[in-house]
């Protein structure tokens, strides 16, 4: 097995691991339940004779909530959005809009952004899940130390302007250090330069395609075949130059470097 394929497979474990764990918070009693196996919820409408009994229940519903947003979350909160977008248009610039197929662009730009990420995921495993599972730390401090690691690879592709922007709309003072910076203005921020990223990476692996296009275009109508679509004519030399110049290749290490 390569590298990519070890390192991508040890992101989805430890990303399972996480996710597995994420679910057990707020259900687990104590550090020494999460041995017993997977723990029963009894769900039953009825009035709170206490009040931990109602901080229990907006602690499930909370969770549940954060369970339901976990999809968007690691959408928007990882390299999922630039490197999707980038394949994305690559496949446009090629001319072919079904091939590769979407399951694969989606699954491709998966494994690459678990091996971006795989340092970060290391990272909570090792500072926050781990030691929350041994008992070694609270809930809340164990949430907040897997944010850091997260918080540092956004506040790494976030724009200034764009961060300076969103301090601005939520009306917040100019922040001293990062830490003043609260995570609902960093994930927006973080979005918007991961976007325009990914639009100036496809901008520049669209240029060589369009040179083609124009010159096949250029080609016909100078001999005269002007109801020959140029697209299906330029097709097979977009297809051997990608190919001559190992694209997947290249774009794939362009995403990864780009990425520090």
């Amino acid at each position: 097995m390569t590298g990519l394929g070890i390192r991508a497979f040890r992101g989805w474990k430890t990303l399972a691991l996480l996710l597995a764990g994420l679910a057990l918070i707020g259900l687990l009693v104590s550090p020494a339940m999460a041995q017993v196996g997977i723990p029963t919820v009894d769900i039953k409408v009825g009035s709170a004779t206490n009040p931990q009994e109602v901080s229990k229940g907006l602690q499930i519903l909370v969770l549940l909530t954060v369970l339901t947003l976990a999809p968007a979350i690691l959408v928007m909160g990882t390299a999922f959005t630039r490197i999707v977008i980038v394949l994305s248009l690559v496949r446009q610039a090629i001319g072919t809009p079904q091939l590769p197929p979407s399951q694969v662009i989606i699954g491709l730009s998966l494994i690459l952004t678990f091996f971006v990420m795989s340092p970060t995921i290391d990272q909570i495993n090792t500072q926050a899940f781990q030691p929350y599972l041994k008992g070694q730390m609270p809930q809340d401090e164990a949430l907040t130390k897997a944010m850091v690691p997260v918080r540092t690879f956004m506040f790494k592709q976030t724009a200034p302007k764009d961060l300076e922007l969103f301090m601005g709309l939520a009306k917040l003072k100019k922040p001293k250090n990062r830490g003043d910076v609260p995570t609902y203005v960093l994930l927006p921020a973080f979005t918007i330069s991961e976007l325009k990223t990914a639009f100036q990476l496809g901008f520049i692996i669209f240029l060589p395609f369009l040179i083609i296009d124009m010159v096949v275009s250029s080609v016909l109508v100078s001999m005269g075949m002007m109801f020959l679509p140029p697209a299906t004519i330029a097709l097979p030399f977009k297809l051997v130059l990608f190919v001559l110049v190992d694209g997947w290749h290249l774009i794939s290490q362009s995403l990864v470097t780009g990425f520090g």
